[in-house]
């Protein structure tokens, strides 16, 4: 919604709320990426599995996002990413429920 398309449902708790918060600044941000809710909830398991970071789907996308923007910056650079929550609330989801 805040690269301009129409708000709407999604499957990522925590990245938006349906309408602009009231204290964005669009002169602040340089970018906005979109990151399917599947590649999300990989990254997500990914992270826990791989890496011992245990958090919630948001934080996936906000690791494939800023995957992305260092491969657009290329070496040299530096980009930095916040994992916002933990996984807990996300047990009992299909995030961290075990496939057959």
């Amino acid at each position: 919604m805040l690269a301009g398309g129409e708000p709407g449902p999604h499957k990522i708790e925590g990245v938006g709320i349906g309408y602009r918060p009231p204290l964005y600044d669009a002169a602040l941000v340089d970018d906005l990426l979109a990151i399917p809710t599947a590649d999300a909830k990989a990254m997500t398991r990914r992270l826990a599995r791989e890496e011992a970071l245990f958090a919630g789907t948001s934080s996936g996308a906000n690791v494939l996002a800023a995957l992305e923007m260092a491969r657009r910056l290329g070496a040299g650079k530096t980009v930095v990413t916040l994992l916002c929550d933990s996984g807990l609330k996300y047990l009992s989801t299909d995030v961290y429920r075990p496939t057959a």
